[in-house]
């Protein structure tokens, strides 16, 4: 017994001589997060959420038809606080003979936290060459920016599908020059983005409601955008539905679906749209997936008297 405190006296010495080490806190910090990609399985078909990053977004300065204090309060209630720090997502599906991306992120049209999603596709196990379609929701340049890399097709065998009407709207000189001048700069990039899959042919846009391939079909949802659009998957009775921007603030809109915001095209008809789809996916209990809430962005939605709770999708390593 007295050899053993003789020992423990002298290793309390020697660490207190800092002769024994106590830890490694002079290691660097990292400051990084692991590849933005989920995967999940939907029947056979095979889903992964890609994150081009996240923006900064002044939610308090866009978000319209809310009571006084009501954003505020609903960001507190969630801990968060303004600006809020908000996901672009886009969504991959493998079906086992096509390989579709619906949406693309921003790639570098707003700074520097954004752009990653070739990134995060190719530690996804995928290469930009071997998408055969990319589906967008609408042409806002945070759906549309990835299409482009150094100025070329980012995925330069795919065909570049969305509805007629975006095309109509978006890639109208004469639409760009009625509206107005803080947002001529997206009908600009709009056209940008989708030029060298038209130069190649390899632009076919649908009109409304379309099948795709089999188990992925277009469903119409103007408001957003003229032409925005929802992307339906099924498999093996198993049912997601990729949103788009049919809302923005997770913690405001989900509450309080009436809330509205300025990017919308025609807020009177975005709102049915929203009211009309989350009641569906909330009675019906399938899966959704958006482009601005917190990445991975699916989820389901439960009813919560007139509003709705988001419930994510629960985390799965299985194959």
């Amino acid at each position: 017994m007295p050899r053993r405190i003789a020992a423990l006296c002298l290793v309390f010495a020697l660490a207190a001589g800092g002769l024994v080490s106590a830890g490694h806190a002079a290691a660097p910090q990292q400051k990084t997060q692991a590849p933005g990609y989920y995967r999940m399985m939907l029947g056979d078909f095979e889903v992964t959420a890609l994150s081009d990053g996240t923006v900064d977004l002044p939610v308090d300065k866009l978000l319209s038809g809310a009571k006084p204090g009501q954003v505020q309060r609903a960001l507190q209630r969630a801990y968060l606080g303004v600006p809020v720090e908000t996901s672009v997502n886009a969504y991959l599906i493998n079906t086992g003979s096509r390989l579709i991306l619906i949406d693309t992120g921003a790639a570098g049209l707003f700074g520097p936290t954004l752009g990653k999603l070739l990134g995060h596709l190719k530690a996804a196990g995928y290469q930009p060459e071997q998408i055969d379609e990319v589906c967008i929701t609408h042409l806002h340049p945070d759906h549309v920016g990835g299409l482009l890399a150094q100025g070329e097709a980012a995925f330069p065998n795919a065909t570049v599908r969305f509805d007629q009407r975006e095309a109509d709207y978006w890639l109208s000189n004469e639409q760009m020059a009625k509206a107005p001048d803080e947002t001529k700069g997206f009908f600009v990039r709009a056209m940008e983005a989708v030029k060298p899959y038209r130069d190649a042919g390899r632009l076919q846009p649908f009109s409304g409601s379309t099948e795709l391939a089999p188990g992925v079909r277009a469903l119409a949802a103007p408001g957003h955008t003229p032409g925005h659009t929802f992307y339906i998957i099924e498999s093996k009775a198993q049912k997601l539905v990729v949103w788009g921007d049919l809302m923005h603030v997770a913690a405001v809109q989900f509450p309080d679906p009436s809330v509205v915001i300025k990017f919308d095209v025609d807020s009177k008809l975005a709102l049915p749209q929203r009211r009309k789809a989350f009641a569906e996916a909330a009675r019906e209990g399938y899966y959704v997936a958006l482009a601005h809430v917190a990445f991975p962005g699916i989820g389901r939605l439960r009813a919560d008297g007139k509003g709705y709770v988001w419930v994510p999708v629960n985390y799965s390593t299985k194959p």
